[in-house]
């Protein structure tokens, strides 16, 4: 993966951003312009012209990731509608595509874990990068893997806050509420647990998503639909794990689709099973939670947490990285690739 650095105001961030990572910005481009012709029988103008909806509440309401997208695509030499677009690819795509992440979190006595596989198209792997942004005039600096193009992703930031994000399918998007990945970006620019999840309840999420946050003093996922933001508490050992489905009841009008994600039960119930195992046993360590991301215990179909590629099927869904962070010390490690056998290992350190 390309480590990116941006130093700056929004615009310039965005500027470095673009100019540094042009070749994966194009490339993730042409990902997604295939992806959506296939799954949602959309060519690239309708892509942009469906995008262009969330213009109107993002010049309001959030000015600064508009300059920042802008800046993303004078960088990189394309329109700011194929930027927009990488960034609210989750509204676009919203149940036409499968993927499967699995994310956990614990906290115990100075210690604060959080981690996630993320597993997405083999294909994307090379749109990866590291984007280390650090703001002008005491702003917040962060650190995460995203996808090139796009502003928010799964990291932390220096005051050791930090997200990982899971897939749900669940009918209904929102052009008035937060985009998934704005979402995301909005945690790593809170000052506390807290404060990040008072901001997207007041704010919204625009789709399905599990957004799982962290800091210090514990964890809470928010289980989002474009009606509600409802959040799913740690348990009495300070864990919450998550896959792609919801846990917590919702609104009535919130209808999810069922059996998506085939294996989400299953790694659900795993990850629970090493959490366990591990509570009752040695202890939760990060060493131990990165163990877990490895995990290839797997379903009679060959799916499992650390996920490879699976004979006879159709969809190419692999690990592309795993991270774990330790909100204490507000450090993480990325092992790029499938986690058991990593082609690179990085570390963020905002």
């Amino acid at each position: 993966m390309e480590i990116v650095y941006c130093y700056g105001n929004a615009h310039e961030i965005g500027l470095q951003h673009g100019r540094t990572a042009k070749r994966q910005i194009l490339r993730s481009i042409r990902f997604y312009q295939g992806l959506f012709q296939t799954k949602c029988g959309m060519d690239w103008p309708s892509v942009k012209k469906f995008a262009l909806q969330y213009q109107p509440y993002l010049a309001q309401e959030w000015p600064l990731y508009v300059s920042e997208m802008e800046g993303v695509a004078d960088g990189a030499d394309v329109g700011y509608l194929d930027i927009l677009a990488l960034n609210v690819r989750t509204e676009i795509a919203f149940g036409k595509f499968s993927d499967a992440c699995t994310a956990v979190s614990w906290t115990g006595g100075s210690q604060s874990l959080l981690a996630q596989n993320w597993d997405w198209y083999a294909a994307q792997a090379g749109s990866l990068i590291i984007l280390k942004i650090a703001k002008e005039r005491g702003g917040m600096c962060m650190q995460m893997v995203t996808e090139a193009g796009i502003i928010g992703k799964i990291g932390l930031n220096e005051k050791g806050v930090g997200c990982t994000l899971n897939a749900i399918k669940a009918a209904g998007v929102s052009y008035t509420r937060l985009p998934v990945h704005l979402a995301l970006r909005t945690v790593l620019e809170s000052k506390s647990k807290d404060e990040a999840v008072a901001a997207l309840e007041k704010a919204g999420v625009a789709s399905a998503c599990h957004i799982l946050v962290a800091d210090i003093t514990g964890s809470v996922g928010l289980e989002c639909s474009a009606r509600d933001v409802v959040r799913v508490p740690m348990d009495e050992r300070g864990v919450v794990t998550h896959t792609n489905h919801y846990i917590a009841a919702h609104a009535p009008e919130v209808e999810e689709a069922k059996g998506w994600v085939p294996d989400t039960e299953f790694r659900l119930e795993r990850m629970n099973e090493l959490v366990a195992a591990a509570v009752q046993g040695p202890g939760m360590s990060a060493e131990r939670v990165q163990e877990m991301l490895k995990d290839k215990t797997a379903r009679e179909d060959g799916v499992a947490i650390c996920r490879g590629e699976v004979e006879g099927t159709a969809e190419k869904i692999v690990t592309l990285f795993g991270i774990v962070m330790d909100l204490a010390s507000k450090k993480a490690t990325v092992l790029e690739g499938r986690p058991s056998e990593p082609t690179e290992e990085f570390v963020l350190d905002p």
